[in-house]
């Protein structure tokens, strides 16, 4: 089962150097039910780059809580055994938690199948979204605006293999 770990730069590097994603249970994001029936399609990929999505907005609400953290989304999908990833039944009508699931067990980096991070370009909008999320929780519109802003910049995708780059550790 694929699923999409949001994560922050420094949250990349901290995996990259011990190895893991970290211990469950671990947040992630998955083509789940409720996500299928949320999102009315049965094409595998348009779900899975929906997960991808909810996975980046995590991201941005990691952001949020960091103000030290370099302003760009980064969500790693990493392919883990069917029934390791589980959703919560107590909040499959949460719309907040649609697509979320929890991951038991530790989730090794090296089970990771890419990368999505945002590029430069998106800093701007990222770090505005950030700063604005908790004002869009509370249903200020002009917030929401703000939040989507973010959501505009489709993150790029980077092999594993260029991971020590991508956290300032490349040669």
């Amino acid at each position: 089962m694929r699923v999409y770990v949001p994560l922050t730069l420094s949250g990349l590097a901290e995996a990259y150097k011990t190895g893991e994603l970290g211990a469950g249970p671990l947040l992630a994001y998955a083509v789940t039910p409720a996500l299928r029936e949320w999102y009315l399609s049965d094409d595998i990929e348009e779900l899975e780059y929906a997960a991808l999505n909810r996975a980046a907005l995590a991201s941005l609400r990691l952001l949020a809580a960091d103000a030290g953290a370099a302003r760009r989304r980064v969500v790693v999908a990493v392919d883990v055994a069917d029934g390791a990833a589980v959703a919560d039944p107590d909040r499959a009508l949460d719309p907040s938690a649609l697509g979320e699931v929890r991951v038991a067990g530790t989730v090794r980096l090296a089970k990771a199948a890419a990368v999505h991070v945002d590029s430069d370009d998106a800093e701007e909008d990222v770090t505005a979204a950030a700063d604005a999320l908790d004002a869009a929780d509370a249903g200020d519109d002009d917030a929401q605006f703000v939040v989507d802003g973010a959501e505009d910049h489709e993150l790029l995708w980077y092999a594993t293999q260029e991971i020590p780059n991508l956290v300032g550790l490349g040669g």
